[in-house]
């Protein structure tokens, strides 16, 4: 028995205001869902953030629906769980509820084990810092639940462990519930698999299948593992998928003429246009002479953008950036502003999207309920 699990989808995602990098994410997830028809998976796992935001385009909503559409229509069911992306501070009930109650897909985030084909499945919703207390006794609760089932037994999360990346990390692997053979986490964008001695199974991050603004321009794969749970261990196989490559490099002023002849060659077998980013030392005294040199890479890429930085900042991470890239620029300042990476993603991907649709009213409540949920978190939060 084989099932695939597919992460971080964020269908919806438009970057660069680009109809083609929303088509990217798209085609990504067409892919994975093709692939898993084509190698005859039983089951298909979403593991949170299936949508770029809680209120997503028709689009993106007609797309998830002509994917579920073909993998009933293959006979494969799919189960999904809720990432922070896809919960609204609004009070209502999220998007992908509806292919739930159409019967397209099982929604399964609210922590109850079922058994399936004789696998025992259990999933959680994504919960925020402030909430992340309450797991303890769930997934004590949960272990006690699935430790006498005799098959596989899966735990679907979308939560950042703290021993894979320790800036995004939420719990450690030894909060886990021990009896589960394969965890399908979500969340993290970077392809992880980690065997903990202490786990009953492999721990598995797909990542994104598409790199979107949280991450830098980079050569990076991206794509979805298919899980056989044949035998007693389950057994996760990386399926690379097809996309649009990304590509950053490092010159000096003196030498950007080569590096873009360079470029320009190598990237003139590619089938889609790249995205390129072109890191430059030295001193930069005829900014127009730059542009010159990187305009004639515009017919090659979907975009191109250069990066001046100092000597100082070659190694580092601050650079001056033209063009700007606006979504990064947003939540930076966001943050900056408010001081939490949460309400900076709240102000973009939730308030920002209402206000600029003139919906005052739902934002009022957005905020209101916002606002709410902080006082909770507030009040559960110790003083050391």
């Amino acid at each position: 028995m084989i099932f695939s699990h597919i992460s971080d989808t964020h269908l919806g995602f438009v970057q660069y205001h680009s109809e083609e990098r929303e088509d990217d994410v798209y085609s990504a997830f067409n892919q994975a869902i093709d692939i898993s028809i084509k190698d005859h998976v039983d089951f298909v796992i979403l593991a949170g953030d299936i949508f770029h935001v809680p209120n997503p385009s028709g689009k993106a909503i007609v797309m998830l629906a002509n994917a579920l559409k073909r993998l009933k229509q293959s006979s494969i069911d799919s189960f999904f769980i809720l990432g922070d992306h896809d919960i609204s501070r609004i009070r209502s009930t999220p998007v992908p509820w509806v292919y739930h109650n159409l019967e397209f897909s099982r929604y399964i985030g609210g922590g109850k084990p079922f058994v399936y084909k004789d696998i025992l499945i259990a999933g959680f919703d994504k919960r925020r810092k402030s909430e992340i207390h309450t797991f303890e006794n769930d997934f004590a609760a949960v272990d006690a639940d699935t430790k006498n089932h005799q098959g596989h037994k899966i735990l679907v999360l979308h939560q950042g462990i703290s021993e894979i990346n320790k800036f995004a990390g939420e719990l450690n692997s030894t909060d886990l519930p021990k009896n589960f053979t394969y965890y399908a986490m979500g969340h993290l964008h970077d392809q992880e698999l980690k065997k903990f001695p202490h786990l009953g199974g492999p721990l598995a991050y797909p990542g994104s299948i598409e790199l979107t603004s949280s991450e830098t321009i980079k050569d990076t794969q991206k794509g979805f593992y298919e899980v056989d749970i044949s035998r007693a261990e389950a057994s996760p196989t990386w399926i690379k998928l097809d996309t649009r490559p990304q590509i950053s490099v490092k010159t000096s002023v003196d030498k950007l003429s080569d590096e873009v002849s360079a470029l320009a060659e190598k990237i003139k077998g590619y089938s889609r246009k790249p995205i390129v980013e072109i890191r430059i030392t030295g001193e930069v005294t005829e900014p127009g002479s730059i542009q010159g040199q990187i305009a004639k890479l515009s017919e090659l890429t979907l975009r191109c953008f250069w990066k001046h930085i100092s000597s100082e900042q070659a190694n580092g991470s601050v650079f001056i950036e033209r063009p700007l890239k606006i979504e990064d620029e947003m939540h930076k300042i966001a943050k900056d502003i408010l001081g939490s990476t949460e309400l900076a993603n709240f102000a973009i991907t939730e308030l920002l999207p209402l206000l600029s649709k003139g919906s005052v009213e739902e934002a009022n409540h957005a905020i209101n309920e916002n606002y709410i949920q902080f006082k909770k978190g507030f009040g559960n939060a110790s003083v050391s």
